[in-house]
């Protein structure tokens, strides 16, 4: 029977059972509370970020440098950038185009001609940014669905300044340099706006997206270093805008026959609220500015990007496109791969079993710890994340589970 290393320790790679060091560093990742930080990982703030540790963990623990590791909900894109920076094929996708942005903004390495004329560009745009700057030169970049709800006073300067910076990037030099450049518009632009209690002014946003370029710059930079340490070849990375039920359709899969070694995902919460398609704007009113600033598509509910609608009794909706999600996965996952997830409830007595269900009817079974009759889950708790649970109201935090299962 084949092996494969966990975490430095050789376990059987057909068993249903899994080496205890790699449990015991799977919690030891999962305890880690500091906040998101590292490579590319802060170019944009999601609502509901994956730990980079965490993800860092499960990859070495339950892939091979070389292999394929997929994420049918890569939100921030936190399992790609850890997965390519650690030698590994990725496969990302999410219905989410703007998910699918950033993305590819976090795990595109730059040249070494183009930082020169990406600090170039900022130091324009810092020029240029001003309460003065005609508006008729920036009326083409302010359309009235991409920035709803911007012209209320505490939003109205940064929208005014973000119309400009945009302005300047179709004078940029390749598809590379105009994408990162958007991306720390983007950033520079969630920092000054997305729930902000107090207004931020056009001389600030103009600081701030300086210092965000040599961030930036500085993080993509080592990102690239450890993208050509491994080799990887021309195409180690594929992006996808596409519905998690039909992952199997993506012609990585159905025409080539690849099949992932490891999922490695956090897909929606039954039950738990979280804005993936909006900012919060003066006094939480929602804008789609993500959507302006990042020229992606979106025009969809919330209930589009979590699986149904949070109200509905029962998340009966939620549960169905759970286990057609799983179905079509295990379709695209190698006998003996692994699906590692974190996911939450708003009702996790009721809730945690019906998820297991989806899970054990699609092939998927829940792996125990060498020697142990009984699975071991690893909760934790997950400080500063935005959302609202249905049946608990407003949380500062939430209680999330990470979920071991092995393709049968």
């Amino acid at each position: 029977m084949p092996t494969v290393d966990f975490c430095g320790t050789t376990s059987h790679y057909l068993s249903p059972e899994m080496a205890l060091p790699a449990l015991d560093r799977l919690r030891e990742a999962a305890a880690d509370t500091s906040y998101v930080s590292g490579l590319t990982h802060n170019f944009y703030r999601h609502p509901a970020r994956f730990s980079p540790a965490l993800a860092s963990a499960a990859i070495e623990c339950f892939s091979r440098p070389g292999s394929l590791v997929l994420d049918p909900f890569m939100g921030g894109g936190t399992t790609l950038v850890e997965a390519l920076a650690k030698g590994r094929r990725v496969v990302g996708a999410d219905i989410n185009p703007l998910s699918v942005f950033v993305a590819r903004a976090k795990t595109t390495a730059l040249r070494p001609s183009d930082p020169a004329e990406i600090e170039r560009w900022s130091g324009r745009v810092y020029d240029a940014i001003s309460y003065l700057f005609p508006r008729e030169w920036i009326r083409a970049h302010l359309p009235d669905e991409g920035t709803r709800n911007l012209h209320l006073p505490q939003s109205r300067a940064i929208k005014k300044g973000v119309a400009i910076a945009l302005r300047s990037i179709g004078r940029l030099s390749n598809a590379r340099i105009r994408l990162f450049a958007r991306c720390v518009i983007l950033k520079t632009a969630q920092w000054a706006l997305d729930g902000r209690s107090q207004p931020t002014s056009l001389g600030d946003f103009r600081e701030k997206l300086l210092a965000n370029t040599g961030d930036m710059l500085a993080a993509i930079q080592e990102f690239g270093r450890l993208r050509r340490k491994h080799r990887l070849g021309p195409v180690p990375r594929t992006l996808l805008t596409i519905d998690a039920r039909r992952i199997h359709t993506a012609p990585i899969f159905a025409e080539s026959r690849r099949r992932a070694q490891l999922v490695l995902t956090s897909p929606p919460y039954p039950g738990i609220h979280a804005v993936y398609n909006r900012w919060q704007v003066d006094g939480r009113r929602e804008t789609p500015a993500p959507y302006w600033i990042t020229g992606c598509p979106d025009g969809n509910g919330l209930s589009y990007y979590t699986f149904g609608d949070r109200r509905e009794p029962r998340f009966r909706t939620y549960f169905e496109i759970a286990a057609e999600v799983f179905q079509n996965l295990r379709r695209v996952v190698r006998k003996g791969g692994y699906l590692v997830q974190v996911v939450a409830f708003s009702n996790p007595d009721v809730d945690l079993d019906r998820y297991l269900a989806a899970l054990s009817g699609a092939s998927f079974e829940e792996v125990k710890p060498n020697g142990s009759t009984r699975v071991t889950r690893i909760w934790r708790d997950v400080p500063n994340r935005r959302w609202h649970a249905v049946l608990q109201g407003a949380t500062a935090s939430s209680r999330e589970v990470v979920l071991i299962h092995r393709a049968v």
